[in-house]
């Protein structure tokens, strides 16, 4: 095989089209389809070839990438596309699944004769249409070669976390990684919340941690989107980042560890949501500190 593979991808939101892009951009052939078909359109100005069904996608792909919001609606999908799907092709399951959702989609690879990868990533928007995603992959040692070029585009760095991706070794350390941008994010809506309602000028508190152990750059950058009104388009979406903390509880509860600030953390983001936040960045959760929208 060379390095210049055809590569399905299904789910084309924010992550999985720029993803394709970056896919098209290193020479690939890229098949990609999504529920609502207009969203993959846009992808054939990068000479993407937009598919009608996930069958259609994934006949005769060298590699399979699925993008989509969670693990039933990745297994859905390949559910769709396995009239399509030949055995011995590589499925780089890259949704944010959850721990419970890896074995029945393993399952299914095993069932078809895939080779299964656990390949989350990490980053958001801007890293992905730059192609420096972080890939945290797990999967066979003497197969890797079939996905490197895949990941070799959409992201500059892939740490394997173990060779069986059916352990689900790399969603969890997604899982891990996510906790604490979900808790890092909350965290800064919470700070503007209470420096406007104790009439403290934010930047005041950021004069005062700058240059510390208490700076950080993704503190600042999160409520740079907040105070200057840029939430749109998002960087990662409050509705995705709800459904993340809800698996990143979940995860904690059946290992038996108490996860207080996920679980308030998951609240903040599924009220953030249910006040029409939802398709913002997830530095919206900031309004879920209010009765309702503040004025500007």
């Amino acid at each position: 095989m060379t390095d210049q593979l055809t590569v399905s991808v299904l789910g084309t939101g924010i992550m999985g089209a720029a993803m394709a892009r970056n896919l098209a951009r290193a020479g690939h052939a890229v098949r990609v389809w999504n529920r609502t078909r207009a969203k993959a359109e846009p992808l054939t100005a990068d000479g993407a070839h937009v598919a009608g069904t996930p069958e259609e996608a994934v006949r005769d792909a060298d590699v399979v990438l699925t993008m989509l919001h969670d693990g039933p609606a990745a297994l859905d999908v390949m559910r769709e596309a396995a009239p399509g799907l030949r055995p011995g092709t590589a499925w780089a399951q890259s949704t944010t699944a959850g721990v419970e959702a890896i074995g029945p989609l393993a399952g299914f690879a095993r069932e078809h004769g895939l080779v299964f990868f656990d390949a989350p990533v990490l980053g958001t928007r801007q890293p992905a249409e730059a192609g420096r995603l972080l890939v945290l992959a797990a999967g066979p040692a003497d197969a890797r070669h079939l996905v490197t070029p895949v990941f070799d585009a959409v992201g500059d760095r892939t740490v394997w976390t173990g060779e069986d991706g059916a352990e689900g070794s790399a969603t969890r350390l997604k899982l891990v990684a996510n906790s604490w941008v979900i808790a890092a994010t909350n965290a800064a809506g919470e700070v503007l919340a209470l420096a406007g309602a104790l009439g403290v000028d934010p930047d005041h508190f950021f004069d005062a941690i700058a240059g510390g152990g208490l700076d950080m750059g993704y503190l600042r950058a999160k409520a740079a989107l907040i105070r200057e009104g840029r939430l749109t388009p998002p960087q990662f979406a409050v509705r995705t980042a709800a459904k993340d903390a809800r698996l990143i509880v979940e995860a904690g509860e059946r290992a038996g560890v108490r996860l207080d600030v996920a679980a308030a953390g998951a609240d903040r983001l599924a009220r953030a949501a249910a006040r029409g936040h939802g398709e913002e960045d997830m530095a919206a959760a900031y309004y879920a500190s209010f009765p309702e929208q503040p004025g500007t």
